[in-house]
């Protein structure tokens, strides 16, 4: 969903699309920009600490004055709101593994991947 979906409820709307009791959901996150290579300014830090202070911990300033962003601590944070426990992934880098991922960012050409969602 990328940050802007995953500020604007993409997740939240998931969920509660599912019908399913979040206890009983399984969710693993996917290949994303990693945190040592996603830098955002102060405009992305807001639009998460604005509605929950506790998102601060997923932005780390660095040396140019902008911040490195944690998208998969972002994801895992609303899925805890959420009450889904039960989260894997967030670990996979789509632009520091160029052997495994395609990445617009680092190539400039974009490339595909699929999300799966099933119910049992």
């Amino acid at each position: 969903a990328g940050w802007r979906g995953l500020a604007a409820g993409v997740l939240a709307r998931a969920v509660q699309s599912l019908g399913v009791p979040a206890d009983q959901l399984l969710a693993w996150i996917g290949p994303a920009i990693g945190p040592a290579a996603f830098e955002v300014g102060d405009d992305v830090v807001r639009a998460f600490t604005s509605v929950h202070p506790e998102a601060q911990p997923a932005f780390v300033p660095n040396a140019r004055g902008r911040w490195q962003a944690d998208l998969f601590a972002l994801a895992r944070q609303e899925l805890g709101r959420l009450r889904v426990t039960d989260v894997y992934g967030g670990n996979r880098c789509t632009v520091s593994e160029p052997e495994s991922f395609f990445s617009y960012r680092r190539d400039g050409q974009t490339g595909r991947m699929a999300t799966l969602i099933w119910l049992d």
